[in-house]
């Protein structure tokens, strides 16, 4: 039962209070560039590339030097990191000093401590919790998550109203403060894991290939998110400036994958406990990575054409839900516990690195061939991102055990 584990209840309060401060950040930082230093679009993008460089440049390395360290000293430094870097803002803005390179230079700097946050957080939580109990585990943590990303955008508007954008982002400092005070009462991760961390910084690589479970898992993700910037890029500008859908209309239409997303997560321990977590996880991404075909092929206007997205996108985020807790689930098991962080830094490299490519393809696809195209193909991409899983070893992978015994941990 998840309620005796207390370092457990620790580490979810420290990741769910850093996911709800980071939704603030992530609408602020941009606010800060454009508003309150009155930038444009180039200066904008950079602040907001700054805070994702980290994931794109050093999540290969990074996984494999925090390989066999202190865990718990780790995810300290990390958030004392972001902390430190996301206070600066307002405290920079306050005396007239900050400009658009500091701003980015502490936006990269907590980019850098969410990498290892997140990084050696992948590997603990196996460690805070039994096999059994991993399913129900990952569900809290994604389930948090989950609903800090669909609240966390209003109350980051109401936070930025009332304070500002530079000031808000004390809220991000306060929330790392949290789960810094949670963390330093952890009793797990304080030894190192037994893992080397003298082994090449491809080894993360060669971990994650060398397994087909792990293999198809990854490249999934890869395709999956490469497909989901075609995708989305395209669809805004196809259903706005081509299908007469109202920037209104289109939001609460796109939302609608939150709202799937979380109902995924309430459902998700109990479809694997009925079918198997490898069945499970099958099905979920026929809707995550099917529905979208329906985006692409349909051919109304207007507000029906609002209508069939919201629809859509509500059933595969349902999917989508699912599916990132089976991910995380699958990678946490199939892996020897040693080999957890270097694995994660793999990981994270691969389907971070395809995000930019993503982008760049949905701007070729869509100057030469139209939006519209942009959106078919997208939509193809992630039916493609599902073969692996779909035609791999996973859809019979089960855990030792059933987890609904845990589910009921968490209503």
């Amino acid at each position: 039962m998840l309620r005796s584990h207390a370092d457990f209840r620790r580490f979810w309060v420290a990741q769910s209070s850093s996911a709800i401060g980071a939704q603030v950040t992530a609408l602020a930082l941009p606010l800060v560039a454009t508003v309150a230093l009155r930038q444009g679009p180039a200066e904008v993008s950079m602040v907001a590339t700054a805070a994702w460089l980290p994931y794109m440049v050093f999540s290969l390395v990074a996984g494999n030097w925090l390989a066999g360290r202190d865990q718990r000293r780790c995810m300290l430094t990390a958030e004392a990191v972001q902390i430190a870097a996301l206070a600066s803002i307002p405290i920079l803005w306050a005396s007239s000093t900050l400009t658009v390179p500091l701003l980015a230079g502490a936006a990269f700097l907590a980019g850098c401590g969410a990498l290892v946050s997140g990084l050696v957080g992948f590997g603990l939580t196996p460690t805070l919790v039994s096999d059994p109990e991993l399913g129900a585990a990952n569900h809290a943590l994604q389930g948090s998550r989950t609903v800090a990303q669909i609240a966390g955008p209003g109350v980051a508007g109401a936070l930025i109203g009332m304070l500002g954008a530079a000031a808000a982002v004390l809220v991000d400092a306060a929330s790392h403060l949290i789960a810094m005070l949670s963390i330093t009462r952890l009793e797990s991760g304080r030894a190192a894991a037994a893992e080397s961390a003298r082994a090449s910084v491809f080894a993360g690589l060669r971990i994650l290939f060398a397994d087909s479970r792990l293999r198809a898992l990854t490249l999934h993700a890869a395709i999956y998110n490469l497909a989901g910037q075609i995708f989305t890029l395209s669809l805004v500008q196809y259903a706005i400036r081509h299908a007469g859908v109202t920037p209104l209309a289109y939001g609460i239409a796109v939302g609608a994958q939150g709202v799937g997303a979380v109902i995924g997560t309430t459902l998700a321990l109990r479809l694997a406990d009925k079918w198997g977590l490898g069945r499970a996880f099958a099905a979920s991404l026929v809707l995550s990575c099917g529905l979208p075909l329906v985006v692409a092929t349909v051919t109304i206007s207007g507000q029906g054409y609002a209508i069939v997205v919201g629809a859509a996108l509500l059933v595969a985020g349902i999917g989508l839900g699912n599916a990132n807790i089976y991910s995380l689930t699958l990678r946490q098991t199939i892996l020897p516990r040693e080999l957890l962080t270097r694995s994660a830094g793999a990981y994270t490299q691969i389907i971070y690195g395809s995000i930019p490519i993503g982008a760049v393809l949905a701007g070729v696809i869509g100057e030469h061939l139209g939006t519209r195209v942009g959106v078919l193909f997208g939509a193809i991409g992630f039916a493609v991102s599902a073969l692996p899983v779909l035609l791999g070893r996973i859809r019979s992978f089960d855990l030792p055990q059933r987890v609904a015994a845990a589910a009921e941990d968490l209503s």
